[in-house]
C-alpha cells in the first residue's frame, strides 16, 4: 500500500512538471508580445497557477466532502 502511494506521488510530480512546462510553454506564446520575457509576464503565470490549484483544491475537497458521509 505505501509502495503504491509513494509510486502514484511520484508519477503525479513528473506529471505536474511537464503540464507546468506546457503551460509555461502555452503562456509565454500569449504574454510575451504584451509584457515581454518580464517579471510581470512571470507574476501572472504564478497568479494564474495559484488560482487554478487552489479552485481544483476546493473542487477535490467537496468531492471528498460528498463521499465521506
Amino acid at each position: 500500500t505505501q509502495l503504491l502511494a509513494l509510486s502514484t506521488a511520484g508519477f503525479g510530480l513528473v506529471a505536474s512538471l511537464a503540464w507546468n512546462s506546457a503551460i509555461q510553454y502555452f503562456l509565454d506564446q500569449i504574454l510575451s508580445p504584451r509584457f515581454g520575457q518580464g517579471t510581470a509576464s512571470k507574476f501572472l503565470y504564478a497568479l494564474v497557477i495559484t488560482v487554478l490549484a487552489v479552485f481544483i483544491t476546493y473542487q477535490l475537497t467537496i468531492i471528498h466532502n460528498r463521499f465521506k458521509h
